[in-house]
């Protein structure tokens, strides 16, 4: 009889790691969809709703169903992203810093159209915000 056990008890135990082996992987969520080496902006708070992974000049965000809809980023690049009010880089402008992430400030959230890596900073939203010129307050 305990020979029985044991014979029953390999397979069930085979079973039971090849079950834990198969699990598939978790997907990412919030900010952790966001690429290295892309600059992402989010629709919703803490990086959740969409996603838009950018990883050079946008002149419309309109373009790519994000334009006024941001509300937090992940910027994970080495460069300094310029946010810009206005589609074709137009309004004023806000920065996040490289490798910098959070929710953008309550005054720039659905706010920006546009977004320029590095280069030449716009006239700041700074007036706005009543606070430092970069994105996240």
């Amino acid at each position: 009889m305990g020979k029985k056990l044991h014979l029953l008890a390999l397979p069930i135990a085979a079973m039971a790691m090849a079950a834990l082996t198969s699990t598939p992987a978790q997907a990412a969520d919030g900010y952790d969809r966001c690429r290295d080496g892309y600059y992402c902006m989010f629709s919703g708070l803490d990086g959740t709703g969409d996603i838009i992974e950018i990883q050079g000049d946008t002149p419309s965000l309109a373009a790519l169903g994000m334009g006024s809809r941001g509300k937090s980023d992940w910027n994970r690049t080495d460069s300094w992203i310029h946010l810009y009010s206005e589609a074709d880089y137009g309004g004023c402008s806000a920065v996040t810093r490289p490798r910098d992430k959070g929710n953008f400030f309550s005054t720039f959230r659905d706010f920006f159209n546009s977004v320029r890596f590095d280069g030449p900073n716009g006239p700041s939203c700074f007036g706005l915000a009543r606070t430092s010129p970069d994105s996240h307050g």
